[in-house]
This record gives structure tokens, C-alpha cells and sequence, in this order.
């Protein structure tokens, strides 16, 4: 099996500067695209203030960080990912936007590289099927926020290899994580069982059943939750939420899985919870208020 030593990651995002965050603390080479140059700033700026926090709490050394943000190298050209083992795609859930993304990282990749997608609920054999190497392809699901959640679930398309499997779960241990094996069924493992819930909290606030701040409530105090399920959708981002609602309807065409119209109408008003300041609570003020 090969050692991966080089990782590559796609999106400077909320996912892809976490991903890239805990490979350069495990000793990794990464390399970093995005679309612009300020993306990647944002994230850069995310991955050092994050490990800014873990210094903070004893958790990393300064040396440690400084190593570590050393190792991260970031561009806008798919250049960058020529000498990479495996390449990690964190692009937005939609199968529409990585099927392109895979047609221009193909030819700069080395013959022998992996590509894993940290899709949260699309067709692993689909996207692998979009590539030029779907032995070499696997889901990579890393949970959210990517520095503090232990699991990783790894997906196998029809056409994945073991070895490939062997590999990439090596490297989800390296990078201290508990990896699971799921199978290649809509939203996986643990977005099957989680954003029907998130979806039946809206419904619940939908028919007026109880208000925000009830429900939330209710589920922290009745359930043990750490955090309310709508307050869960709006750390998530409702855009998000409904994707993975939409990819469970239509694959599984089962009406328990129908996305709420509330949260369709909040995704169309842009209230997409934390990252656009508004969803279930509006986070411009010095707390978040119910909008509900």
C-alpha cells in the first residue's frame, strides 16, 4: 500500500481548511486551491486562528503551529496538485460543480494519486465514474468543525478498490480520526439518520408546534443534545441541509424524506444560518435571536 505524504485539498472553505488544518498538524505536505486568492486568505487565516486556539489550550506547541502552516501551500492553478498522493475534493454538495472539478484536476494528477470527495451525501460510484481512476476514488465524509470531530466515514464506490480502502484509512488514523465504513447509500451513515431529523425540527416549527426556542430547548434538555436541532441546521448551513434532504428524496423516492417548504423558503431568502448572518436565529447582534 502507499504512504501518503502529500495531500491535496480542494476548497478553502469551512471543510476544506479544516482538512487541510489537521493534515499539516499530523506532518502532511498540503497543497490548497480555491477559486481566488481571497478564499484562500480566508481560509488560511481560518486554519491560524484555529490552531491559534489549540496553542492556547496547551493542545499544540508554537513550534507545532509554526511547522504546520509551513507545510500549507496554496494557488488557484490545479498545477499545484502534480506531485499530490491523494487529493481531497471539499467543494459545495453539488454532484453539478465536482463533476467539473474532477475534469480539471485529472490531467495534472500523477497516475498512481487517490481522489477522495468529502461528499456528505452523494453517489461516491456517480463521482467516481466522472474520473479517470474510479479504483482510486472514495468517499472521505469528515464531520464538522474538521480540528474537534473525531469519526470519518469512508465510502466505498462499486468500483473502489481494497487497496484503495487500506490507504485512505490509514491516513484517516494518522490524522487522529476513528474511521467507519458506509456503505455507498444516500447521505451515508450519518446524514441518513441526522438531517431527517433537522428536516422534522423545521416541520415541527412549521406547523407551529412549538417555536424555535422551544424546540431547541426541548431537544437539548429532553434528549441531552449538545445544541438544538435548528440552532445543529444553521451551524450546518441550510443550503447544505436541503441538499442533503433533496439527494435522500430523490434517491431513496421515499416521502418521509420530502425537504420541509419552510426550509426551502429560507434557503431561497439566502438565510443560511451562521455564515450568512440570518437562518432559525439572526446572528447580527451581540446574541442570536430567534426569527421565528
Amino acid at each position: 500500500m502507499a504512504e501518503i505524504r502529500t495531500v491535496g485539498i480542494i476548497g478553502a472553505g469551512q471543510m476544506g481548511s479544516g482538512i487541510a488544518h489537521v493534515c499539516a498538524l499530523a506532518g502532511l505536505d498540503v497543497r490548497l486551491a480555491d477559486i481566488s486568492d481571497e478564499a484562500l486568505g480566508r481560509g488560511l487565516d481560518t486554519i491560524r486562528r484555529n490552531i491559534e486556539r489549540q496553542v492556547a489550550r496547551g493542545k499544540v506547541t508554537e513550534t507545532e503551529k509554526a511547522a504546520a502552516l509551513k507545510r500549507i501551500k496554496t494557488s488557484t492553478d490545479y498545477g499545484i496538485f502534480a506531485d499530490c498522493d491523494v487529493v481531497i475534493e471539499a467543494a459545495t454538495e453539488k454532484e453539478e460543480v465536482k463533476r467539473e472539478i474532477y475534469k480539471k484536476l485529472v490531467p495534472h494528477l500523477k497516475p498512481d494519486a487517490y481522489v477522495a470527495s468529502n461528499t456528505s451525501s452523494i453517489s461516491i460510484t456517480r463521482l467516481a465514474a466522472a474520473t479517470d481512476r474510479p479504483g482510486r476514488f472514495i468517499g472521505m465524509h469528515f464531520m464538522n468543525p474538521v480540528p474537534v470531530m473525531q469519526l470519518v466515514e469512508l465510502i466505498r464506490g462499486i468500483a473502489t478498490e481494497e487497496a484503495t480502502y487500506q490507504t485512505i484509512r490509514d491516513l484517516a488514523v494518522k490524522l487522529g480520526k476513528t474511521p467507519v465504513a458506509a456503505e455507498d447509500f444516500p447521505a451515508f451513515i450519518v446524514n441518513r439518520i441526522l438531517l431527517p431529523m433537522i428536516n422534522e425540527a423545521v416541520y415541527t416549527l412549521y406547523e407551529g408546534v412549538g417555536s424555535v426556542d422551544a424546540i431547541d430547548t426541548a431537544m437539548r434538555l429532553g434528549a441531552n443534545h449538545p445544541m438544538g436541532p435548528l440552532e445543529l441546521a444553521d451551524f450546518i448551513g441550510l443550503d447544505t441541509c436541503l441538499a442533503v434532504m433533496q439527494v435522500l428524496y430523490e434517491g431513496l423516492a421515499d416521502s418521509k424524506y420530502r425537504p420541509c417548504p419552510l426550509l426551502v423558503k429560507y434557503v431561497e431568502a439566502g438565510w443560511l444560518g451562521r455564515k450568512a448572518g440570518r437562518g432559525f436565529y439572526d446572528y447580527r447582534g451581540e446574541k442570536p435571536v430567534p426569527t421565528r
